[in-house]
């Protein structure tokens, strides 16, 4: 079994890591990407097929692009019914974690991962751990319940590293939470942004006062809203706490961190080489255009992915004005590639639609409905709005995304509620 000889770093490392210029970057990311290729090529069929027109190793970082790209359907393999992916690169007795994707999106796809995997998991979650501070000293729920969705345990994983006490909720509903972040004196929660504005609510329906509980910070990730202002802000008011966004896909690793203000993600450049497709052209993108990540592992072995297209809608910003150099994601993950509609000529990303939303506190919940009409996208929106006045809202899309767009009040509590990744986007085309 051929693995990376992992060696993890103090945080004083990664800070000077992250201070480093485009040039030590680059150079660092050839180096790993070596070590990556030459210890998959050996035994993972997958990259051996896709990479045999290539030479390695590669002298620099622009030779990556001459390689292929991988999508996540190449990972489903049909010969295998279990459902394993494609990519493995060992025996399937080697691997010792065992998680699957939701499947949102079509089947799911099982992830395994090494012991040496998880070394390197631990390691890039720590930059993550870092953006937070989170110290020994926290009192760390964590939010939801422990199926094998591989971002909830090897986030309880890192934080148990870090020495913190941890709080696992299991089937606890949400009132029994409650209670228990505040029985415990919680300092930080980990859950999705869905989650924690839920939360909210039901603290609010059973007047309980959330600003005045011990929580300061809270870890979201899932979906996207952490790095959306108006999401991030209804979700700090409610709790008086931080919160801290952060970004992965189990078919690739914990790849984003939250910069200091707030306002994006930062791609860890250490752990993944970044690029970015622009939406526009195909072509490589420009600062700020917006465009998919494209991303390469640089130290998960036993399943590697080279040059994987995310479906993450991503504006790319490269700034040594500030401690870290490392791509600057405007807004955190603003949506996904296939969840775009053509709104009668007008491009619409659900994200466009929830951050219009979630600026009237008075709106609970939502939900967007897309269906074909006389060959064209149209777009229904349900609400639970307390002051059930749906039209300030049409009038508020109309303004913003420049369409007239159908918007409905629902009664109270009609709409579903979610501990995971919220699915308040029902394609019917």
């Amino acid at each position: 079994m051929s693995n990376i000889d992992y060696h993890r770093t103090t945080q004083a490392q990664r800070r000077a890591i992250e201070s480093w210029d485009r040039g030590q970057l680059k150079t660092y990311q050839v180096k790993r990407l070596n070590q990556v290729l030459e210890a998959i090529l050996p035994g993972n069929r997958f990259y051996q097929s896709k990479l045999q027109a290539n030479n390695s190793p590669i002298t620099s970082m622009d030779e990556l692009h001459q390689l292929p790209f991988t999508h996540k359907e190449e990972l489903l393999d049909p010969e295998n019914e279990a459902g394993f992916a494609a990519n493995l690169t060992f025996p399937l007795d080697q691997y010792c974690r065992f998680h699957r994707t939701s499947g949102t999106r079509g089947r799911p796809l099982i992830v395994l991962d090494t012991a040496n995997d998880w070394d390197w998991w631990m390691e890039t979650w720590q930059y993550v751990l870092d953006s937070a501070a989170l110290a020994s000293s926290d009192r760390v729920v964590m939010a939801f319940s422990f199926g094998p969705f591989i971002g909830f345990w090897s986030a309880f994983d890192a934080a148990v590293e870090r020495g913190a006490m941890i709080a696992p909720t299991g089937s606890l509903s949400t009132i029994a939470r409650i209670e228990l972040i505040r029985s415990i004196e919680a300092t930080i929660i980990f859950c999705t942004p869905s989650y924690a504005l839920h939360m909210a609510e039901v603290a609010q329906q059973n007047e309980i006062d959330l600003t005045s509980s011990s929580v300061k910070k809270i870890i979201v990730a899932g979906e996207p809203g952490g790095s959306i202002p108006s999401i991030r802000q209804r979700i700090e008011s409610s709790w008086d706490a931080k919160v801290i966004d952060h970004s992965g896909a189990s078919e690739v690793g914990p790849w984003g961190y939250a910069d200091a203000e707030g306002t994006g993600i930062y791609v860890n450049e250490a752990e993944f080489a970044a690029e970015f497709i622009s939406l526009a052209t195909g072509q490589p993108a420009t600062e700020g255009e917006l465009s998919e990540l494209v991303l390469t592992c640089l130290g998960r072995i036993g399943s590697p992915v080279i040059r994987y297209r995310t479906g993450d809608l991503v504006r790319p910003q490269w700034d040594s004005s500030g401690n870290c150099n490392f791509v600057l994601l405007q807004g955190g993950v603003l949506g996904r590639t296939d969840d775009m509609m053509i709104i009668r000529g007008v491009n619409v990303f659900p994200t466009s639609v929830e951050k219009i939303l979630r600026g009237f506190p008075e709106i609970v919940e939502y939900r967007l409905t897309t269906f074909k009409q006389e060959s064209m996208d149209q777009l229904k929106i349900e609400i639970e709005d307390q002051l059930e006045s749906p039209e300030r809202v049409r009038a508020e899309l109309q303004i913003q995304l420049g369409l007239r767009v159908e918007v409905e009040c629902v009664p109270a509590g009609t709409l579903p509620r979610f501990e995971a990744k919220g699915k308040r986007f029902i394609d019917q085309r």
